[in-house]
């Protein structure tokens, strides 16, 4: 087993925060989520900055679920957002992860998931996660239509943007701890980081693993899954350089 190189994490404050979603495990004093932020905010400016989003007339949460493939966006707060500026280094990501699920869970049942889902999160946010996985004897989605149940597992893959960093760093793991999901993963390929956030009893997320590469043989909630990161970023490596944009 290859040793794994731990990701920076927030460090522990000693001031007490009123609910926070995020907390330290080891009986360490919870972050702050303007902590968090503030942290990831500083990671993100180095990053190119993207167009704002653009948000439609209003519009009810089934009418959002209904609407056909090639109307992408996002429900929040009864408007439909822009959902994230991914590119080709993203959906390579998304695919490896959503490989080692496919091939963990093969001769055990469960579901996995693509971006196209749609989540009833809560009474006014809909989202399509990266990727949404059901273990094995656990809930089952439905086949068609919103689904109302939590998976087990999120993974969102972070985007180049800024905007897009805050919102899976911070408007999802709000949503998505209160909506029930168990595991929500956060792999960032910039910073070749992956962050995994359990749920706890008293509904907030705890960190349960942060790794930046190596061969990860203890993945929390998936007993028998292996994740070579290093062999994930070699694949990335191979990639071409990024493209300019044309500006005539």
């Amino acid at each position: 087993m290859a040793s794994l190189r731990s990701s920076p994490l927030p460090a522990a404050y000693s001031k007490p925060v009123k609910d926070p979603v995020v907390e330290e495990r080891h009986g360490r004093t919870p972050a702050p989520l303007e902590t968090w932020l503030a942290m990831m905010a500083e990671m993100e400016e180095r990053r190119p900055t993207d167009v704002a989003s653009s948000a439609s007339s209003p519009l009810a949460m089934t009418e959002w679920a209904n609407l056909p493939e090639d109307e992408s966006g996002e429900w929040v707060d009864g408007l439909l957002v822009e959902e994230e500026v991914t590119d080709y280094l993203h959906e390579v990501v998304v695919v490896w992860f959503a490989a080692q699920f496919r091939a963990w869970l093969a001769d055990q049942g469960g579901f996995v998931g693509g971006s196209d889902a749609k989540f009833a999160v809560s009474p006014r946010r809909g989202r399509k996660p990266d990727l949404s996985v059901f273990l094995p004897e656990g809930r089952v989605p439905p086949a068609r239509g919103l689904i109302r149940v939590p998976p087990d597992i999120i993974v969102e893959v972070v985007s180049i943007g800024p905007r897009d960093g805050r919102r899976d760093r911070v408007e999802k793991l709000n949503e998505y701890a209160a909506f029930g999901v168990r595991f929500y993963w956060i792999v960032d390929p910039e910073e070749r980081s992956l962050q995994v956030f359990e749920l706890s009893p008293d509904g907030r997320y705890v960190h349960a693993l942060g790794v930046t590469g190596g061969m990860v043989d203890s993945v929390p909630g998936c007993p028998g899954l292996r994740l070579d990161l290093d062999a994930l970023w070699r694949e990335t490596d191979r990639l071409g350089p990024p493209t300019a944009e044309d500006d005539a």
